[in-house]
């Protein structure tokens, strides 16, 4: 395929995924691997994760870690002390992606970014989901109650200290109200876990 062709099939390709350029995609549309790869030896393209490209000279990633699970693992919903970050909760600055997927998924082939896998199952998983947009890309975040919650949940692996201090900043912020916090730790089943630490902090 000529130059010409090949930066056709890339543009084209570029506006209909956002940005982010899949070698399957790319493949369809007619790009032989050979373009692909010389283009990338060139220093057009960069490589954002295993099978995803972008344009050298687009702009830089806001959120690259976010983003490249978003578009490696389309199940995914950012979790825990990821979710906290996202959603300012914590002072914790995350050295992994953590995510969610369903009970029962195989565990995902990642090179980069580092990250942490928890599976839930039935309502766990598919209930408080909001979908963000970051690069063009759509990112799937458990919202703000079902977070602290889900922390509550995982105490003993990611510290209570990080979920008192997330229910502390939502409360005090008022970017919750005692409710919402009380009906996500049902959903959750830690109610009785976090009620007295509610109730001491009002």
């Amino acid at each position: 395929m000529d130059r010409k062709r090949c930066e056709a099939v890339l543009r084209k390709a570029s506006r209909t995924s956002n940005g982010l350029l899949r070698t399957a995609e790319l493949l369809r549309a007619g790009l032989h691997p050979r373009d692909l790869y010389a283009l990338r030896d060139a220093g057009e393209l960069e490589v954002v994760s295993r099978g995803i490209y972008r344009f050298a000279d687009a702009p830089p990633l806001a959120d690259p870690d976010l983003v490249t699970v978003a578009a490696r693992v389309p199940k995914a919903v950012v979790a825990l002390i990821s979710a906290l970050h996202f959603h300012r909760l914590t002072s914790e600055i995350p050295h992994e992606v953590s995510f969610a997927l369903p009970k029962g998924t195989a565990r995902p082939k990642l090179e980069w970014p580092p990250v942490r896998v928890y599976w839930f199952s039935g309502s766990m998983y598919d209930s408080g989901i909001e979908v963000h947009e970051r690069d063009g890309v759509k990112v799937r975040v458990y919202e703000p109650a079902k977070t602290i919650a889900d922390c509550f949940r995982f105490r003993n692996r990611i510290g209570t200290d990080v979920a008192l201090d997330a229910l502390r900043t939502a409360l005090v912020e008022h970017r919750l109200t005692p409710a919402q916090i009380v009906r996500a730790a049902r959903s959750a089943r830690v109610e009785t876990i976090v009620r007295p630490y509610l109730e001491a902090m009002q």
